[in-house]
């Protein structure tokens, strides 16, 4: 999919409604998902895929079928490819070390590292959520993007986002109606409800905007310059 498609400048972020914003107080924090949000490692993760269908004995998926769980949920997607809840640790550990090999294959989406420069310039603090790696996020981002994240709490599992959440909101000294979570997949959203934040989707990660809107972000974001300009008008 190209980047045009992916990110269209057209078309201004989903919002709350007024009556979903009263319930949320001036943004201090942003909290990013990393794959898929700030780094671009889908096509990676689909060139490893059928590895890792062989190692850890799921179904292996065709293109047709990529495309269609695009469109569910993040649950849904683990069920369709047979994966026990219990496997899903192991698979997570082996795949951060492949990354390690392997992070100069990666990239970050165009244009993230101006938003966290521009976020960091009007003085929003910022962190970062991920079931990724400390040291693979850090070699990804490279130095100075880096420097520009204030907490970083990695590691989480599939679903255990939402304990790292209210960890970093706890270190930060805020309530959770002062931070934004800004992810690419309907977990991201369901943990960012089940701790009290407000919850960003962004369009160009896994999930599809259908799926996306099935989980009802308080925001959804076609490029990083609408990141930028929503947490500036919600400040």
């Amino acid at each position: 999919m190209s980047e045009a498609t992916i990110m269209d400048a057209t078309r201004a972020p989903r919002a709350a409604d007024d009556t979903e914003r009263a319930s949320f107080d001036p943004i201090k924090l942003v909290i990013f998902d990393f794959d898929g949000t700030l780094s671009d490692s889908g096509e990676w993760f689909l060139s490893v895929v059928d590895e890792l269908a062989k190692r850890f004995k799921f179904r292996t998926v065709t293109d047709d079928e990529v495309e269609m769980l695009r469109h569910r949920s993040t649950r849904d997607v683990i069920q369709y490819l047979g994966i026990p809840n219990w496997k899903l640790p192991f698979i997570a550990r082996y795949v951060r070390k492949l990354v390690y090999k392997r992070h100069y294959e990666f990239h970050l989406f165009p244009g993230v590292g101006e938003m966290l420069d521009r976020l960091r310039k009007t003085d929003m603090r910022i962190a970062l959520v991920t079931s990724n790696a400390e040291p693979n996020v850090r070699a990804i981002l490279g130095e100075e993007n880096a420097s520009k994240i204030e907490i970083f709490s990695c590691g989480s599992s599939l679903y255990g986002k939402a304990p790292k959440f209210r960890r970093v909101v706890k270190r930060a000294g805020l309530a959770p109606r002062q931070v934004l979570a800004v992810g690419d997949e309907t977990r991201d959203v369901d943990a960012a409800r089940e701790v009290g934040m407000r919850a960003g989707s962004v369009l160009w990660g896994y999930a599809s905007e259908t799926a996306l809107a099935g989980v009802a972000p308080d925001v959804t974001f076609r490029t990083t310059e609408e990141i930028v300009e929503y947490v500036s008008m919600n400040r």
